[in-house]
């Protein structure tokens, strides 16, 4: 009894050891779910992919409510598109087959670097793993029976060979995605599939491939590409040489760690750091780099080229990414960004039309929404010490987007037309007047003119191209776009202090209700969003605004207001108007990027105590860890990198501008790996739920009572210490606003 007595606590102690789990790593906290199910438009899917590579899948359904998916996918060729192909496992009657089926599901398991998944109807297990270019799948069949693959691609032809499988899909604009397939065993019979069921032939659309009686499991894996069959085998061959899924996965977790771990993120909740490094995630899936073995395929001149060392990147979209993605990779990966600004000056050139791409695609560039705010970019990486781009061809074929290339959203013209004209010598897009029809071929039908969208956004290009401008010594053209970097003065109304659409006679449309009026989605006068946002588009020139506004009081009370400001009506007759419009506080919407910036706004106008406030309460009701946990259409980084600046307490509102501001940061400590052996790291004293006001600052060891900082601050490293309250300090920081453009002489 002694000895069993003592051995006791040596027992308890051995248990507690068994038991106690491992520490979280940084891919840990990713929950790729969180967004899963929309508040009305697209959700987030949950993707498996490495940071920024060709190989991404995410689940073949409408959303996380779906009882059922669509097969299995091989690779999404461009964000939240549809699978570049499709196949199934199958057991049961050949006459079953069909070249696509839907399967009720279970057990579905998505991490970044794997994803699994039970078809319980056909008792058949699915294991998945990527590389940056290929990718291994393990199928596990549970009935008796021969088992079969059935792969379709559509637009295109898949041939088998022994164990082999290779094809291509036409994805539009002369672009092909390719696709070279082996598995560990050899089928006993392959055939091609159409409606009427298997046919003897070898290659089609659609193949059928039937494998031993008594296969319990099968490993396939594949390569991709977008320039051939053989540079897919060659991508599979270089990068997964077993058909072990436990392998692959376990070198996916580790660079998921790696990149990751460029933000050290602690003390907060784990609900907190969830939301964060799943936003990390996120912002890391846009732009794909599609370089192969030092070539890449480009849709711009449908051509493919050598990359001179420098990995070329596509599938951005500048209105959503310039806000924070670009602008947070300039701080953890700039060697990347300056690769992926010289792959739009490269499709500039290709293209042959002397300005940026817009929505660059891998099937090419589409010409969505409004504005080019690469040119943001451009500058916003210059200012902040990148090189190794091409600098003035830049600053040219930024001019060309604004000058040379139609400034008419959504439009197929390539050419500047006679709206362009009139904006140039007028100085602001006009709208129509009421009841007035539209005349101008280029402006699309469902999208409109959209003027004080196209307006305040063209105003911001031209400030940062007179930015450009100076840094080149053209002072010339600087002081033209300073001028012009002014127009969104021609369309505001000093009467209601909004932005308000003018006819072709400098007339100020009415009625106009700046909640509702503008037709679907407000484009007739606006853009997604309505009045009361685009009231605050100014982001190169806070300063001028807070005083069109009447100073910082009324600034303040305008920004309380449309927080204030109800839905008119009922919420479906709302959003049935501004389906875009969700996340809604009053008039305020979380949802949609043009909105990103205003709740930093109170910093330019003697109230940073407000920014802090109101940034934790947007990111505590709006940014969670569910299924809902995103207000809107998270667009590949572009709201996400929102999350993660702000979660860290600063945010670059004016991207081309070297400066950040300041809004409250949600961990005690954060630890940015900046390059070169440097870190900027941020100690928030008492940081926590509650105590989100700052009481003082430091910044490098040096006292600082402004809101906002500069880039130079930390480009090297540097320290912001914060001493967070409860209670807001309202003196601080209320005399030193961050800087805004220079004023005109």
């Amino acid at each position: 009894m002694a000895g069993a007595v003592s051995a006791l606590p040596a027992i308890a102690q051995t248990k507690a050891k068994a038991t106690t789990a491992p520490a979280k790593q940084p891919v840990d906290y990713v929950n790729p779910y969180i967004g899963s199910i929309s508040h009305m438009l697209v959700p987030c899917f949950p993707t498996t992919h490495l940071p920024h590579s060709m190989m991404r899948v995410f689940p073949v359904r409408g959303d996380y409510t779906s009882n059922r998916i669509g097969g299995l996918p091989l690779i999404v060729t461009n964000h939240r598109s549809g699978s570049g192909f499709n196949f199934y496992p199958y057991q049961g009657q050949e006459s079953g087959i069909t070249p696509s089926k839907q399967f009720s599901y279970d057990q579905e398991k998505v991490t970044p670097y794997r994803y699994s998944v039970y078809l319980d109807e056909g008792n058949i297990g699915v294991d998945f793993a990527p590389s940056h270019q290929s990718a291994i799948y393990k199928i596990s069949f549970d009935k008796p029976g021969a088992p079969y693959l059935v792969i379709n691609t559509g637009r295109g032809e898949l041939k088998a060979e022994g164990n082999t499988i290779s094809g291509h899909k036409d994805i539009g604009n002369k672009t092909n995605v390719y696709f070279y397939a082996e598995t560990d065993a050899k089928p006993t019979k392959t055939g091609g599939v159409d409606r009427a069921g298997v046919t003897s032939a070898t290659s089609g659309p659609a193949i059928t491939l039937q494998y031993p009686a008594g296969t319990k499991t099968l490993g396939m894996r594949y390569g991709i590409s977008f320039i051939s069959v053989e540079q897919a085998k060659k991508n599979l061959a270089r990068e997964i040489k077993t058909y072990d899924v436990n392998a692959i996965a376990a070198i996916g977790r580790k660079i998921w760690n790696d990149e990751l771990g460029k933000i050290a993120a602690t003390g907060a909740p784990d609900k907190e750091t969830t939301v964060f490094y799943t936003s990390l995630y996120r912002t890391m899936e846009r732009p794909m780099v599609i370089s192969e073995d030092g070539r890449y395929f480009s849709a711009t001149d449908g051509k493919v080229h050598s990359d001179e060392g420098h990995p070329f990147s596509t599938d951005d979209w500048s209105w959503d990414t310039y806000r924070a993605a670009h602008p947070l990779r300039v701080l953890i990966a700039k060697n990347q960004e300056v690769d992926v600004l010289r792959s739009y000056i490269l499709m500039s050139e290709q293209g042959g039309n002397n300005w940026l791409p817009n929505f660059p695609m891998v099937n090419g560039d589409d010409r969505a929404m409004n504005s080019n705010h690469f040119i943001a970019s451009m500058l916003d990486a210059q200012v902040k010490g990148l090189r190794g781009f091409d600098f003035a061809k830049a600053y040219e074929y930024s001019k060309g987007s604004v000058e040379r290339k139609s400034l008419v959203p959504w439009s197929g013209a390539k050419k500047a037309g006679e709206l362009d004209k009139f904006y140039h010598e007028k100085g602001y897009m006009p709208a129509l007047k009421p009841g007035e029809k539209e005349t101008v071929k280029e402006v699309h039908g469902w999208e409109k003119r959209q003027p004080i969208a196209v307006t305040l956004g063209t105003s911001y290009d031209e400030w940062c191209l007179s930015e450009m401008a100076r840094i080149l010594g053209k002072t010339d053209e600087q002081a033209h776009y300073l001028k012009t970097s002014y127009n969104y003065r021609n369309v505001f109304n000093t009467e209601t202090g909004f932005f308000h659409p003018k006819d072709a006679d400098g007339n100020f449309i009415k009625p106009l209700d700046y909640r509702t009026s503008g037709g679907p989605g407000a484009r007739e006068y606006y853009d997604e969003n309505n009045g009361y946002i685009y009231r605050w588009d100014v982001q190169h020139n806070v300063g001028d605004l807070v005083n069109l506004i009447g100073g910082n009081e009324k600034f303040i009370g305008g920004l309380e207001s449309m927080f204030n400001e109800p839905i008119p009506g009922t919420r479906w007759d709302f959003y049935a108007i501004l389906p875009d419009h969700t996340g809604n506080v009053g008039m305020f919407s979380m949802a949609n990027e043009p909105s990103f910036h205003i709740p930093y706004l109170y910093n330019y106008a003697g109230a940073p105590w407000r920014t802090q406030k109101r940034i934790r309460n947007l990111l505590d009701q709006w940014y969670r860890n569910d299924l809902m946990g995103i207000p809107g259409d998270e667009d590949g980084g572009g709201m996400t990198a929102f999350v993660v600046f702000s979660q860290m307490g600063f945010y670059p509102v004016t991207p081309g501008s070297p400066t950040y501001n300041i809004g409250s940061p949600r961990f005690t400590y954060v630890k940015m790996n900046v390059g070169g052996g440097k870190f900027f790291e941020i100690k928030a004293t008492k940081a926590s739920q509650d105590n989100k006001y700052i009481q003082s600052a430091t910044l490098n060891g040096k006292v600082l009572n402004q809101p906002w900082f500069n880039h130079s601050d930390i480009a090297n490293g540097g320290v912001l210490e914060l001493v967070m309250g409860p209670v807001a300090n309202k003196t601080w920081g209320a005399g030193s606003p961050p800087p805004s453009a220079a004023q005109l002489p």
